[in-house]
């Protein structure tokens, strides 16, 4: 009996001008049916390129197929190399046989379609069925995915579901079919952890009950530890690891699968350096994995940051920001003269306090308002009512130059750092701007001084300073925004998900950067995310909100390990087991 799909020597290459890039490297791994297999390893390690060299989706050229083989075996009789298969047999291949869950949904379905017509084209295109049949079957479909109001659902456009829903599409439309292997590139990577827990549970289900083989593609290993039978650990391109899930987590050979399950932050205390990639590969075989706690277990001691006096000495610290009954509403529908028939409450008579030289975690499920409430301290957003009192300073009833003023003593780092930049400027203009338009240094000499100190800070070279956000990674622009947030030395900071999408080895340079620079410049931080565990590594106290309400606030340990409410403790039973224990 073959293997379900077996990889062989694959080797792939992009040229573009006269730059050779090798971005996979002489592969080789199986998939069994019934199987789960992850592909992990951090950005630009070659995961998804060999996710879209298996229906030959990559575009040739700038993409090569240099060596190897990938057989199909659905019926355990050798196949045809799909490298070598004709285009009319892969159309008929693609999408029947072997099917593919995207990264982002809403870019992979189209905006001018309702979903039931996506599904019921990916229906048609393989079987002989009248469109009232593909209609039934798509109907079905959604309802077997669990998406709401099924029928419903079907006459809907992209725009109008939410994340975890245009993710259901997604798994409807790959399903649709009975393929034999689905591949799911990076399904929940955006999505905050219960929606993730169902899209997971859903994949599980699904494959159990067809027993289909299933590429599993993340750069989180805790997903990993929940879901794969086995794993593939890649690197630059290079396979470094394979073997059993089991093993690879508990006795992990290679110093790079030792870096990416060290780094988690939920294996070390507040305050204490994570390790890096780097630190691994420049010391081989440097010890034992940290073994991470039971979610259930109170650690015996905490190491809380030595940058929060208040909690680690008890010496009170006086207070930088109070709220007061702070509310934002939004028109949910109008009528025909355009007033508003009813108000979404996103954020809903809010009040709490951040002391001085704090770390607030600020957590919850997406649309709970949290990211509103974040925007509206910093008067991205006018509240309707309520006070956000900055020493004292009313904030919420500035307008003009007293506004504009407060500017640089408050600071956001934006979830997405590729769209907070301005692509037609270089970063160095981009981190002196702020200077600029505060008039706080007077010539250009003097700003292309500071920046270049910024640059240093953040762990960029100063060769950087005149390319475009294009030319950097993500982790890098996300380090060019914290410079630029923290170029006008500001006292507040807001830090909204800005390490949700970077792999596990990127977000530990990060953080280990906050955390310095928090030392360094002693800013007060509101930290906003739905990873339960970074939160937890970097606040002093977390805070809870649900539908525009606070769910529940107290210290990083008691709401992490003991929570009060019946919410929060959802949130937490959704993080992935192979995170915590």
């Amino acid at each position: 009996m073959h293997p379900l799909l077996s990889i062989r020597n694959l080797s792939i290459q992009f040229k573009t001008e006269s730059v050779i890039t090798e971005a996979v490297k002489n592969i080789s791994f199986d998939v069994n049916r019934g199987e789960i297999v992850a592909i992990v390893g951090e950005s630009g390690s070659g995961k998804s390129v060999t996710a879209l060299s298996i229906l030959r989706l990559l575009p040739v050229p700038p993409a090569k197929y240099t060596s190897g083989q990938i057989l199909f075996s659905e019926n355990g009789e050798q196949q045809p190399d799909l490298l070598q298969l004709a285009d009319a047999a892969l159309r008929q291949l693609r999408g029947k046989k072997i099917s593919m869950i995207f990264q982002e949904p809403m870019t992979s379905l189209n905006p001018v379609f309702t979903c039931g017509n996506q599904v019921m084209e990916a229906i048609q295109l393989h079987e002989k069925l009248s469109s009232r049949q593909a209609k039934e079957r798509a109907i079905a479909l959604f309802q077997q995915v669990k998406l709401p109001d099924p029928a419903g659902m079907f006459n809907r456009y992209p725009h109008q579901l939410s994340g975890g829903q245009k993710q259901r599409v997604m798994i409807a439309m790959a399903m649709s079919c009975n393929p034999s292997l689905l591949i799911c590139d990076e399904p929940t990577t955006a999505l905050d952890v219960t929606v993730q827990k169902n899209i997971l549970q859903l994949i599980k289900e699904l494959q159990q009950l067809t027993h289909m083989g299933v590429i599993f593609i993340t750069h989180d290993l805790g997903l990993v530890g929940e879901m794969a039978d086995r794993a593939v650990v890649m690197y630059k391109g290079e396979i470094v690891e394979q073997g059993l899930t089991s093993e690879i987590f508990s006795k992990a050979k290679h110093p790079y699968t030792q870096a990416l399950l060290a780094c988690r932050p939920v294996l070390h205390r507040k305050g204490e350096r994570l390790p890096t990639v780097s630190d691994f590969m420049d010391m081989p075989g440097s010890g034992p994995i940290p073994q991470a706690p039971h979610i259930t277990s109170y650690p015996a001691s905490t190491n809380l940051q030595p940058s929060t006096p208040n909690l680690t000495t008890g010496a009170v610290q006086p207070e930088l920001i109070n709220v007061q009954n702070l509310s934002v509403w939004f028109p949910a529908g109008r009528t025909f003269p355009g007033r508003p028939k009813t108000f979404v409450r996103a954020v809903d008579n809010v009040s709490f306090t951040v002391r001085k030289g704090e770390t607030l975690g600020l957590v919850g499920e997406s649309g709970c308002g949290k990211t509103t409430l974040g925007r509206t301290l910093l008067r991205l957003i006018k509240p309707i009512s309520g006070r956000i009192l900055y020493n004292g300073i009313n904030l919420a009833t500035l307008e003009g130059r007293q506004l504009k003023s407060m500017r640089k003593d408050i600071q956001i780092i934006f979830q997405d750092p590729y769209s907070s930049l301005n692509p037609r400027i270089t970063i160095g203009d981009a981190i002196a701007e702020p200077l600029k338009v505060h008039g706080l240094v007077e010539t250009r000499q003097q700003r292309r001084d500071q920046v270049m100190n910024l640059l240093e800070k953040v762990s960029l070279k100063p060769d950087h300073f005149n390319r475009y956000p294009h030319e950097f990674s993500g982790g890098q622009r996300q380090r060019i925004v914290i410079a630029r947030a923290l170029a006008l030395n500001p006292s507040f900071l807001v830090c909204d998900e800005s390490v949700s999408a970077l792999d596990v080895s990127v977000q530990a340079q990060v953080l280990n950067l906050l955390n310095d620079l928090k030392k360094e410049f002693g800013f007060t931080v509101v930290f906003i995310s739905h990873d339960l565990a970074v939160v937890h590594y970097v606040s002093d106290r977390i805070m809870v909100m649900n539908q525009g309400k606070i769910e529940e606030i107290g210290t990083a340990d008691e709401v992490y390990y003991h929570p009060r409410t019946e919410y929060t403790r959802k949130l937490i039973a959704s993080v992935p087991k192979g995170v915590v224990s």
